[in-house]
Formats: C-alpha cells, sequence, structure tokens
C-alpha cells in the first residue's frame, strides 16, 4: 500500500480485515497487558505519592517547623508548593496537616513500639499480598524508604490517601486503625464502605462472636472463622409486617434482599440456599439458611430466630452442621460451621450450651430489622407535608391578621 492510500479517508470495516484464532487470542493479551500495566502505575503512582506524604509528615514534626518558623508554616508550604507545582491539588494547608496528623497518629513518641505492632497486626496481610508488597518495595526508590528510617509501613501504599485520612479521623487507636487498614486491602474497600464499616463499629463487633471454634478448629482456622464472623449483624435493610414476627418472615424478609445480607455477612459467603432440605430416615428437616465460604472452604450452616437465645437452639444447630458434614461436606472442604443469628442472648447461657457439643459454632445477635406498620409509606409522608405546609400557611396568615 503507497503513502498516498494511507492518507486517504476511508471507514474500516469487517471485510477490510480477516479475524480467526491467532488474532483474537493476540489482541486478547494486549489488552490484558495494558491492564496490568494500568494497574501497577496506578500502585506505583499511589505509593510513590503517599511515601511523600509520610516524609512531609514526618518532617513537620521532627523539624518542630511551627516552633521553628511559626505558627503560619504550614499555610506557607502550602502556598511554595501551589505555586511551584499548580497543576496538583494535593497541597492544600489542610492536606499538609493531615500528613502531620498521620505521622504522628501512628508514631507518635514511641516508633519501636508503631514497628512492632505494625509488624505483629499486618503480618496476615503482608502474607496474602506478598507480591504486591515485593513489587512496591522494588519500585520504591531505596534511597527514599533508607530516607524515611525504614518507618513507612509497606501494607499503606495498597491503601488511597483518602482512604488513610478517614481512618486517622475516625479511628480511636493504632489497632482500630490497622484493622481497618487490613481490611480495605483485604477487601479492596471503596471509600463509601470503609466508613461504613468504621460506623457499623466493625473493629468491636468483628472477631467477638461467642463460639467454641479453638476447642474444635485448628488454630489458624479458628482465627480465621472469628475474622469472618461478627458477633451483631445489622439487618436494617429488612422489613418485617409487624412488631410481633417469627422465624419465617425474618428469613423471608432477609432472603428478599439477599445481596444486602451477603454485604452485611461480610466478603467470601455465597448463598447455597435457604430451607435447605435434608431427609434423614424418611424425615424431612430444613436447614433456614446455607451458605459455603470461599476463603474458609467449608459451608456455613445458618439458624435464625426471631427470640433470644434458648439453650435447645445449640442441640438443634449441631444436628445441622453434622448433617452437612455428612451429606453436602466434600474431601477437600474444612469441617462445617454452625451459626445461631437470635434476637438476644445471654452468654453464660450460650457457653454452657457448647458443653458436650464437638461442632464448631457461634451464636450471634442482629437488630435494626424495620417495621413496615410504623413507617410511614410515600403517601402517607405526601399527606404530611401537605397538611404541615396548610396549617404552616393558616398560622402565617392569622399572624399577619393580628399585626394589622
Amino acid at each position: 500500500m503507497e503513502n498516498n492510500d494511507l492518507e486517504q479517508p476511508r471507514i474500516v470495516s469487517s471485510h477490510d480485515i480477516r479475524i480467526d484464532t491467532d488474532y483474537a487470542d493476540w489482541i486478547a493479551e494486549v489488552k490484558h497487558r495494558y491492564r496490568s500495566a494500568q494497574v501497577k502505575a496506578a500502585v506505583r503512582v499511589n505509593a510513590e505519592k503517599l511515601l511523600f506524604n509520610w516524609q512531609l509528615g514526618r518532617d513537620l514534626v521532627q523539624k518542630k517547623a511551627e516552633e521553628r518558623w511559626g505558627a503560619g508554616v504550614v499555610e506557607q508550604i502550602s502556598l511554595d508548593l501551589k505555586k511551584e507545582f499548580p497543576e496538583d491539588d494535593g497541597f492544600s494547608a489542610r492536606n499538609l496537616w493531615y500528613m502531620k496528623k498521620w505521622y504522628v497518629f501512628y508514631v507518635r513518641e514511641n516508633e519501636s513500639l508503631f514497628l512492632h505492632q505494625v509488624g505483629a497486626e499486618m503480618q496476615s496481610v503482608v502474607n496474602q499480598h506478598s507480591i504486591k508488597m515485593h513489587q512496591i518495595g522494588a519500585e520504591l526508590d531505596e534511597e527514599k524508604l533508607h530516607q524515611t528510617g525504614g518507618e513507612f509501613p509497606l501494607p499503606f501504599a495498597l491503601v488511597p490517601w483518602r482512604h488513610h485520612i478517614e481512618i486517622i479521623t475516625k479511628c480511636k487507636s493504632v489497632g482500630e486503625a490497622l484493622f481497618y487498614i487490613g481490611q480495605t486491602i483485604e477487601k479492596g474497600l471503596s471509600r463509601s464502605a470503609l466508613i461504613n464499616c468504621i460506623k457499623a463499629n466493625l473493629f468491636e463487633h468483628q472477631g467477638k462472636i461467642i463460639n467454641n471454634f479453638s476447642e474444635h478448629l485448628p488454630a489458624l482456622q479458628s482465627k480465621l472463622v472469628q475474622e469472618v464472623l461478627k458477633e451483631n449483624y445489622d439487618f436494617g435493610f429488612a422489613t418485617v409486617s409487624h412488631e410481633i414476627y417469627d422465624e419465617a418472615e425474618l428469613e423471608d424478609a432477609l432472603s428478599k434482599n439477599i445481596t444486602a445480607l451477603l454485604l452485611e455477612l461480610g466478603t467470601g459467603f455465597a448463598f447455597i440456599g435457604k430451607q435447605k432440605e435434608i431427609i434423614v430416615g424418611g424425615r424431612t428437616r430444613r436447614i433456614d439458611l446455607l451458605f459455603y465460604h470461599i476463603r474458609l472452604r467449608c459451608y456455613i450452616a445458618c439458624e435464625l430466630k426471631a427470640k433470644p437465645f434458648e439453650p435447645e437452639f445449640a442441640g438443634k444447630l449441631n444436628y445441622y452442621v453434622n448433617a452437612v458434614d455428612e451429606l453436602l461436606k466434600a474431601d477437600d472442604d474444612n469441617p462445617t460451621i454452625g451459626l445461631l443469628i437470635c434476637s438476644d442472648m445471654n452468654s453464660t447461657d450460650v457457653q454452657w450450651s457448647f458443653r458436650g457439643i464437638s461442632t464448631p459454632m457461634g451464636v450471634a445477635t442482629y437488630n435494626n430489622i424495620r417495621i413496615k406498620d410504623v413507617l410511614p409509606s410515600q403517601e402517607q409522608l405526601k399527606e404530611r407535608m401537605e397538611l404541615l405546609q396548610r396549617e404552616l400557611r393558616e398560622t402565617k396568615r392569622l399572624m399577619n391578621n393580628r399585626n394589622e
């Protein structure tokens, strides 16, 4: 083809080229390589910016900038950096204060203690994302890392800056903050999802479920299960008809919005079914909800109770766990977990009920279930608004008449 032909306007249609399997495979590989390059570039840019923020926050602390140059030094730094880098939007005075707060929040006055805590609490995160950690460590400038004194934790580089701000402004301790750092990395939390987790106080609820896991599961599996299950579940997305409702109505309300239920349960839950039928000795029994957890590699048999815990509930759940182990569990699955969710419980009742039971199970509570009767409909809200507006107009008219 001559150069003149290349310059001629033309429309490329499918008959101009021949698409075969080799081309399809090759173009798919090109797309995959480009996506991978995009991800690596984004991770590198985020890591470099976070390292810069950490260093600047550290400098403001270690140089005692306000004492040395005056109370307005942060605002002056902001002006200087904005003038030099007008295209960047991360140099507001407020953002610089956040950089200082970020460094102070974690390191404070005891850097060695901070490093020890990060090492202990984030080891699982590092293990799960060892490849990413290695890539970030290799891509970051070794000289810069050396200049930070080694205190910049590489897992921090996997978390966006705005996430870090939400964490340090809403968390009360380093332990709590590191928990949400780990959750963000592990589950890929968006900023809004992170805020919701903090509002729901996931740090306090997760891992606190009353259970017998440590007695009947290997140590690592027990720890993972306790990290996955909560002590309380927010069922605010579900609505029942009346103040007094039974398990069937509760189950129906939850299963009508299975996406919200899975989100509340947490990452890794796969819904198998409700009222899962098992037949033993010609008699049918049904498990309220059955899940499979991808990370735990096990079934989770869930029983719902729209009432406070009773000791006999543990025996029934024990039966269902054993039934799933016998009828559904594959050889490479981990032991089935029993999860009982009830409206309330007494911890002593639960702990005594676990005695003599050899299957792993936990008991949690739920709250915030919506009652349809006490919530006005859209039409009722509209009527009430119109009535209020009429009353306001009438009040205004009377006041005007009185002033005349």
